[in-house]
């Protein structure tokens, strides 16, 4: 018997070096001047920015999901590390953190370091929008684990956030009005669900046009998370918010009432806003009842913020401004904590 080498086994020390030769200068390029050393060592060293004098580190881990399975039928893996970032970055904002630096970790069946240089591409170009550092992070070859040419991705967010400007939901009051800020389509949830409609039931190829959108299957379903960081950090500078909500799983009827006091109902206005024609068409081919709609999907709404009343116009301006698109989605009331849908 020939002598066996971790090669023979599976795994490509050498593949897994020259990945690491790609992922480096794009990684060095997301610094922030608070990152001290480089790529390479056993962990990642990053200061607290010196403007804060009670610092308080939130951290965030989450994944991209199902969604991976389009980018594997499609060989597309340019976007995916975008909707990583996002789901992170975006619930740390949530709380007023400002994303301050970020890892990753991919396990992949087959170490290929071009594969592997896109998808961090897409991270490197999430933490651009975010204005986090991508400091580290993890590749694991695991050949016998997944499936040929699959992988998955997780990512750790951590953010810094002024003990005394801490967003937390408690200055919520029955009066104060909810912004809804657009997504770009399904962001990163629900994608068991789309898919089973897409491919199952409408039986469409990835890339045949789906029904409504004018966009290609494939290009409908691979539209990366929106990152709400930049223009929310600038509206936080600008007023007090009472609560803010990032619509991921659960949808709006699951995650607003997170961020809610006691004694305090959110009336959602169901006209204020049309959902986006990919959801509309997904609901109407797998014939899906509008509850379940609403705790499955974003619906078109992938951050909600609560302001008080007299500040309402001046933050949906604000936010107008800097890009985003506002919905006036309802009020708060005074009632049993949880969402209501109202027309």
């Amino acid at each position: 018997m020939d002598r066996l080498t971790y090669r023979d086994a599976g795994v490509d020390i050498e593949a897994g070096d020259e990945a690491v030769r790609r992922i480096v200068p794009l990684a060095r390029a997301t610094f922030r001047p608070e990152v001290i050393g480089g790529i390479g060592g056993f962990a990642g060293f990053v200061r607290v920015p010196p403007k804060f004098r009670e610092p308080v580190l939130v951290s965030s881990t989450d994944g991209v999901g199902t969604k991976l399975k389009v980018a594997f039928m499609t060989d597309r893996h340019q976007t995916v590390g975008i909707d990583l970032v996002a789901m992170g970055v975006n619930d740390l904002l949530v709380h007023g953190a400002e994303p301050l630096y970020f890892l990753d970790y991919i396990g992949i069946a087959r170490l290929d370091p071009l594969r592997v240089e896109t998808i961090v591409r897409g991270v490197v170009e999430g933490c651009r929008r975010a204005g986090c550092a991508l400091i580290g992070g993890e590749t694991a070859e695991l050949p016998d684990f997944y499936r040929p040419g699959e992988y998955d991705l997780a990512g750790f967010a951590v953010g810094v956030v002024e003990q005394s400007r801490i967003v937390d939901g408690s200055r919520v009051r029955p009066g104060d009005i909810l912004l809804g800020l657009a997504s770009s389509g399904l962001h990163s949830n629900g994608y068991s669900l789309a898919r089973r409609i897409v491919f199952d039931v409408l039986k469409l190829s990835i890339d045949a046009e789906l029904p409504g959108t004018g966009r290609a299957v494939a290009d409908e379903l691979l539209e990366p998370t929106r990152i709400y960081v930049r223009p929310i950090l600038a509206l936080l500078e600008r007023m007090e918010v009472g609560a803010m909500a990032h619509i991921t799983g659960g949808g709006i009827v699951g995650n607003v009432p997170r961020v809610l006091p006691e004694g305090c109902r959110a009336l959602i206005h169901r006209t204020s806003w049309r959902a986006p024609a990919v959801f509309e068409t997904l609901q109407r081919a797998g014939r899906v009842a509008d509850a379940e709609m609403f705790r499955t999907f974003n619906m078109g709404i992938g951050y909600v913020v609560v302001v008080p009343a007299p500040h309402a116009e001046a933050a949906g301006a604000a936010l107008a401004l800097a890009g985003e698109t506002v919905h006036r989605l309802g009020e708060i009331v005074a009632g049993e904590r949880g969402v209501e849908l109202v027309a």
